[in-house]
């Protein structure tokens, strides 16, 4: 049982084996809570590899895989099989899985960019559940408690019609040539896609915008630069964006900007005022009201207009972070499953379909001497 008084729900994981840092993440975010338990696994590609990953995450040798469609079939007819199975692979080894779980009746909680190409977006974007079986896409900074708030107040109109949206996502991990297994499948096409920096945290920057102003993309134009020699995909870019109803907006994402970490931060203005947030510091967002004193806001404080705001787990003054927010999504994805919420604020397989097109999109324009291209 969790701390919550209920079962855990049976969790399994393709990817994720020895040395992976988002296996990692994902298995912290799985248990924070109490909701899952990691039972069984196809945990790399490589059988050695699998089976020594699985005896040290304490999963019996008879559910250590070393195929995701055996585990799917597998799985799925044991009276004790998995209920939801996390996909942590790289971006070209999300597609099979993801069908495969899905067509199985097996939850789905698939790592961002939901694929390496559009037509596999769209693709298991036609796949018919079995079971009804329902999918997360882990856009975790969604799941930060201010992020939350920055919405409630937007959707209340306390910064009025929305004017302006900059956001930017950069790092410095890539600003020379790098070989390690973080960076290799990152900066090679047949593993990542056609989009290098701008799938990788570009995506990222992009729906934390939707999420928060929940504006529609009408056209993007984008500058996309390769500047290590030798690389092969993008590792900074420059997007301008347009959007139903005359809102402008600007996406910086790099990989090579030195004295950068994970640097991600949204600022979104209004005719009524301003918010801004900085995930470096996530407990924290300001809020200008115009012609007003600005205002510090805090998570697990009195929120900007009233209400509750948004939950938190810990009092007011211990900081939330990056694991809580992927955890929080999780948890709610736990909820789902068992039918006791709706889900309403979870990133959903359509948003990775537009994370694609979002892709595609900036590809095309960059191609094209930057010219303007819809969002299809």
């Amino acid at each position: 049982m969790g701390e919550n008084g209920k079962r855990r729900i049976r969790l399994g994981m393709v990817g994720g084996g020895q040395d992976s840092f988002i296996g990692y993440v994902h298995r912290i975010a799985a248990r924070l809570d109490g909701e899952f338990e990691l039972v069984a696994g196809a945990l790399s590609s490589r059988p050695e590899v699998a089976r020594e990953s699985a005896r040290l995450l304490g999963i019996s040798p008879e559910r250590a895989y070393t195929d995701f469609e055996e585990m799917a079939r597998v799985e799925s007819g044991l009276e004790n099989g998995i209920e939801a199975v996390a996909i942590v692979t790289p971006n070209h080894v999300h597609f099979g899985p993801a069908k495969a779980f899905l067509e199985a009746g097996i939850h789905v909680i698939c790592d961002k960019p939901l694929t390496s190409r559009l037509e596999e977006a769209l693709a298991l974007a036609e796949v018919v559940p079995k079971n009804n079986a329902k999918f997360l896409l882990t856009h975790n900074y969604t799941g930060y408690p201010l992020v939350r708030q920055a919405r409630e107040m937007v959707a209340g109109g306390l910064l009025g019609n929305i004017r302006v949206i900059q956001v930017e996502y950069p790092q410095d991990w890539l600003t020379e040539e790098v070989h390690n297994k973080q960076a290799d499948w990152r900066t090679d096409p047949e593993k990542s896609g056609t989009g290098g920096c701008v799938g990788d945290i570009g995506t990222h920057a992009y729906n934390l915008l939707r999420f928060v102003t929940g504006l529609e993309t009408e056209a993007l134009c984008a500058d996309l630069a390769t500047f290590v020699p030798g690389r092969m995909l993008d590792d900074n870019v420059h997007i301008m964006l347009r959007f139903k109803g005359g809102a402008k907006g600007m996406l910086w994402a790099s990989q090579v900007a030195p004295g950068n970490e994970n640097a991600l931060k949204l600022r979104v203005y209004g005719d009524k005022g301003g918010l801004e947030w900085r995930q470096e510091n996530p407990n924290q967002m300001w809020f200008s009201p115009f012609g007003k004193p600005r205002q510090l806001i805090t998570r697990g404080g009195v929120p900007a207009g009233g209400g509750e705001g948004a939950p938190v787990r810990i009092p007011a003054g211990h900081p939330e972070g990056y694991l809580e927010a992927f955890a929080t999504l999780y948890s709610e994805f736990a909820a789902v499953i068992r039918a006791e919420e709706d889900g309403a604020l979870l990133p959903t397989l359509g948003d990775g379909v537009e994370g694609m097109r979002f892709i595609v999109a900036a590809v095309t324009s960059s191609n094209n001497d930057s010219q303007w291209t819809a969002l299809e």
